[in-house]
């Protein structure tokens, strides 16, 4: 059974089906800059409305995008705090889960 709300997965084939804000602070944690660059995590469907990737930047930290289609909001960050970076997108994904039921 897939999840119930979202997964993430990682370029180097990691998943975890509705990851906790610990979660997502090792998967994040994880990523390099050669081959495990970005985690996605968005809904578990066909075709997700929404979804937020990580990606480690050149210059250092991350960037952040969050996209939802339904709300019309495409926003793109940067940070180099893994652990407010886990705390935002769990925050930010629970109103997706909120909306969606």
């Amino acid at each position: 059974m897939g999840a119930r709300y979202y997964g993430a997965d990682s370029e180097n084939g990691d998943r975890i089906d509705d990851p906790s804000e610990d979660a997502l602070f090792m998967m994040i944690s994880d990523l390099n800059d050669s081959d495990n660059t970005f985690v996605v995590v968005q809904p578990d469907e066909d075709s997700p409305v929404w979804f937020a990737s990580v990606a480690v930047l050149d210059e250092g930290g991350y960037e952040i995008v969050r996209r939802d289609t339904t709300r019309n909001e495409h926003e793109v960050t940067t940070s180099t705090s893994i652990n407010d970076i886990a705390r935002d997108l769990t925050i930010w994904m629970a109103t997706r889960r909120i909306s969606a039921r």
